[in-house]
């Protein structure tokens, strides 16, 4: 249980079929809605003890030992709460799921140590402060719109965590990007960060980009609306990894309208209009947007799942691109 004050206090018979598992080990099992690393580091703190005394990580159990834990949860980082405001489109006592507005920054870094999404959270919410990041477990670009979850306690960010690893957080995009679509596919080529600009990820291959570090990165898109030049697609992301789908889609040759780190110089059919000129010229970020979101929710084990619409700036460009074939 967790009391009004931020102190959790639990206690678990250890069963004898855990016998000769490591304490650490068995307590995660017991204590499951916490992650493996706090357990060990409440183990290092000594306030997750063996029958009342301090017990080692690796110490292994007999079985019918009792584990008593009582710890006072911490503020996790010096990040300070402000009125930063942003779209909440569900919460209760676990989640708060977060329509994110085009130009908002998720996390303090280099550029941006405040007046980012994680400052507006901890200004909401004070309970945050005491959940790493402030219950931020992905991300969205800064120029990047649509939903995002954010996990209100230690429990619902094991959840969430572990769901995200697990791939049954379930994230769709909607995104439109130069070049015209034939179809749908998958992409799975593996991303890393660019070998000579750090600020930028690319697909690398093993062996390929010597030293590099790489990690398994998987979209599956479909085309929703296909135009003389551009397409309107869906992406699904399988894994979530920084610029996944901007990476992706470069990779595939159809970047996004507007990505300024990703795209190639402007692509116009023969003939365009002095509207569909302008309105992909002036066209301020990467056109993609987080339409919906699916988990499992972490207290009631029910899955849950949320859809928002389209921003202004992508449904007017939509329109211009839809005028545009319909006057050919």
């Amino acid at each position: 249980m967790l009391s009004e004050q931020g102190e959790i206090a639990l206690q678990a018979e250890v069963p004898r079929h855990l016998s000769g598992v490591r304490f650490d080990q068995a307590a995660a099992e017991l204590f499951s809605t916490y992650s493996r690393t706090r357990l060990q580091q409440w183990i290092r703190d000594g306030v997750l003890r063996i029958d009342g005394r301090i017990g080692k990580t690796r110490e292994k159990l007999l079985g019918g030992e009792c584990l008593t834990l009582k710890a006072q949860l911490e503020a996790e980082g010096a990040w300070l709460p402000q009125p930063v405001p942003f779209e909440i489109v569900f919460e209760d006592d676990s989640v708060i799921v977060v329509n994110k507005a085009a130009d908002l920054v998720v996390h303090p870094g280099a550029g941006n140590p405040d007046g980012t999404l994680l400052n507006g959270l901890l200004y909401h919410c004070e309970q945050l402060a005491t959940v790493p990041r402030a219950g931020i477990v992905h991300r969205l670009d800064k120029d990047t719109t649509g939903l995002m979850v954010v996990a209100k306690t230690l429990e619902a960010h094991h959840s969430l965590t572990t769901q995200l690893k697990d791939r049954t957080v379930k994230r769709h995009y909607r995104a439109i990007a130069q070049g015209v679509m034939t179809g749908g596919g998958t992409v799975d080529v593996p991303i890393g960060r660019h070998p000579t600009s750090r600020t930028r990820m690319a697909v690398l291959r093993p062996g390929r980009e010597a030293g590099s570090r790489y990690r398994e990165a998987i979209s599956h898109y479909h085309l929703v609306e296909r135009f003389s030049a551009h397409s309107y697609v869906e992406v699904a992301l399988e894994t979530g990894r920084t610029h996944q789908i901007r990476v992706h889609m470069a990779h595939l040759g159809y970047p996004l309208v507007g990505d300024a780190v990703y795209g190639s110089r402007l692509r116009l059919s023969a003939g365009a209009s002095k509207e569909l000129s302008t309105a992909l010229r002036e066209f301020p970020r990467q056109a993609l947007h987080a339409l919906r979101l699916s988990f499992i929710h972490p207290a009631s084990g029910e899955t849950v799942a949320w859809e928002s619409s389209l921003p202004d700036d992508m449904q007017e460009l939509l329109r211009v691109l839809q005028s545009e074939a319909a006057s050919v």
